[in-house]
């Protein structure tokens, strides 16, 4: 029996040393789809950044919405400085290691002191928990020094025309759904799949930015994409917008375009989509008609 005994202990060890890595990878309780990333926009191991610099946050599979809002495949980014991994099972800290950007931010300003620091992304659900599977960026390793230009992906023309667009790439509205009753100045919700947003400027493989046309067509798909009422940009990698609509009726269709507003090969764009917009924001009350009877009607 005695020689069993250091056999049987090496597979209890090794058991809890799986089911402990195991948990150390589960997150909260809320999802995320399969293939969801998160990463840095023109950062990468080894740059050099200036004491203050901006940082881009990219996402892929998934929509950014602010803390507390409650929406399927979504959530907010956290900036992890100079600290490991925070537990993913639990809400993310909040101090000067831990940075949250609840209002939905895309990109942030930070100050960084002089020398080496480790920077990782952590997407967090609308209770600032980590999703399950986790969706969080490798960690990187950034030199700062004085007045050093920050290291950015600069956009180029393209040298064979436009950008491809990879299999499956899908644009929609989460808010408003056709035939919706809105108000004068909906929050417009815009959807992606198979594609990662990235701040118009920014040339990375498989990223753009979103573009609303409101009661136009569709523009030339060739050329930058214009920018006026009809066609609204949204350069900075926004994923909603508030928008200003008059009182009557109005087509709305969502247009993908890369660093330089030109739409992708194939193109992305939803279907058109019909809102009728309200001051109050609902559909108008009927109004019936009630015939006035006399007495003499009833009998008396």
């Amino acid at each position: 029996m005695k020689r069993f005994l250091p056999s049987l202990l090496i597979s209890f060890l090794a058991g809890l040393m799986h089911c402990c890595a195991a948990q150390a990878q589960a997150g909260g309780p809320t999802p995320s789809p399969a293939g969801a990333a998160v990463y840095f926009i023109g950062l990468k191991d080894g740059d050099t950044l200036p004491t203050k610099a901006t940082l881009h946050f990219g996402l892929r599979g998934m929509g950014v919405a602010p803390a507390g809002s409650d929406r399927a495949n979504s959530g907010h980014h956290h900036l992890i400085v100079d600290s490991p991994t925070p537990a993913l099972g639990n809400e993310i800290p909040n101090d000067f290691q831990h940075l949250h950007f609840g209002a939905g931010q895309t990109e942030a300003e930070i100050s960084l002191t002089p020398g080496e620091h480790t920077l990782q992304l952590v997407f967090g659900d609308k209770n600032h928990v980590p999703h399950s599977p986790p969706v969080i960026s490798e960690r990187i390793k950034v030199k700062v020094g004085d007045q050093i230009a920050p290291v950015v992906a600069q956009a180029a023309p393209p040298a064979g025309g436009r950008r491809p667009s990879p299999k499956d790439a899908k644009v929609y509205f989460i808010y408003p759904k056709n035939g919706s009753y809105t108000s004068p100045n909906p929050v417009v919700r815009f959807g992606l799949l198979n594609m990662g947003v990235a701040p118009a400027g920014f040339d990375k493989p498989n990223t753009g930015h979103h573009h609303l046309l409101v009661d136009a067509e569709l523009p030339p798909l060739d050329q930058p994409i214009p920018n006026d009422f009809n066609h609204l940009h949204f350069g900075a990698g926004q994923t909603e917008a508030k928008i200003t609509l008059p009182v009557g009726q109005h087509k709305l269709r969502l247009l993908f375009a890369d660093s330089i507003h030109v739409p992708h090969d194939p193109p992305v764009y939803s279907e058109v989509i019909n809102v009728t917009v309200t001051e109050s924001g609902q559909p108008p009350r009927k109004r019936y008609k009630h015939r006035q009877r006399s007495w003499r009607s009833y009998g008396y």
